[in-house]
């Protein structure tokens, strides 16, 4: 600052001595010192140091909402959850429409038939009682289960069998049984009435076991044995298989 002063002071002193002749030591009281506050006319002095910062402010006030923002990307799957629990049966929905008809299916390989029958006839009469009767006339026998030179059955196919005859009586009372393995099963009597030919019949199922035989004899003595046969006059003998054993 007195730097200053003392330039200003050699600018404004040459017209003063044009004047007046005046001593330093007079000029010296009549400076007067610049005002304070602003110095208008005078040159600027040095810059000085930056001062020291503030302390901050106090946080404004919140501002209002800004506009909705575009959707943004779909974030990363996350874990699958726990299996939640069963929920309660619905109501039962309407009827469907039918389907369209599936493929024909591969024919399948045929099952195997079980076959086992007979059919035979006398063609003499019999005389001699207990023993088998042979029935002699085949009508059917392609299995050849039956035996004509025995007159017994054979079983070849375990299961259940249908056994009949039908025999015509003529001259003698009739008495005649059906047998399975040595053992009476059925029996059949008929009564001969003079000067006519009658007929008497029977059936039954049994269940045969391979191995197992069936056949017809006369039972008791020789008075019982009035079956006959001619050319017009059958006595017949015939078992067939119902059902084959499945296990």
């Amino acid at each position: 600052m007195l730097l200053l002063q003392a330039l200003l002071f050699l600018l404004i002193l040459p017209s003063h001595a044009e004047d007046d002749v005046t001593t330093t030591e007079e000029l010296a009281p009549a400076l007067v010192p610049p005002p304070k506050g602003t110095c208008a006319g005078w040159m600027a002095g040095i810059p000085g140091h930056p001062g020291h910062n503030g302390t901050p402010g106090r946080d404004g006030r919140d501002g209002t909402p800004g506009e909705k923002g575009e959707k943004g990307d779909a974030g990363l799957l996350g874990p699958k959850g726990e299996t939640g629990g069963v929920g309660m049966t619905g109501a039962e929905g309407p009827r469907g429409f039918p389907g369209t008809p599936g493929r024909k299916g591969e024919p399948g390989e045929a099952a195997y038939v079980y076959r086992s029958a007979f059919s035979v006839g006398l063609e003499t009469r019999v005389t001699v009682p207990n023993v088998p009767i042979r029935f002699t006339k085949i009508f059917y026998n392609q299995q050849n289960h039956y035996d004509g030179s025995t007159g017994k059955f054979y079983c070849n196919i375990p299961g259940l069998y249908y056994f009949s005859y039908h025999i015509t009586v003529y001259m003698k009372d009739v008495k005649v049984s059906l047998f399975k393995k040595d053992k009476a099963v059925l029996f059949t009597y008929d009564q001969y009435q003079e000067k006519n030919v009658d007929q008497a019949s029977g059936s039954v199922l049994l269940h045969l076991e391979v191995g197992d035989q069936v056949w017809l004899q006369v039972y008791g003595d020789g008075d019982h044995n009035g079956l006959y046969a001619d050319n017009v006059n059958d006595s017949t003998f015939t078992g067939f298989l119902l059902y084959h054993d499945t296990n």
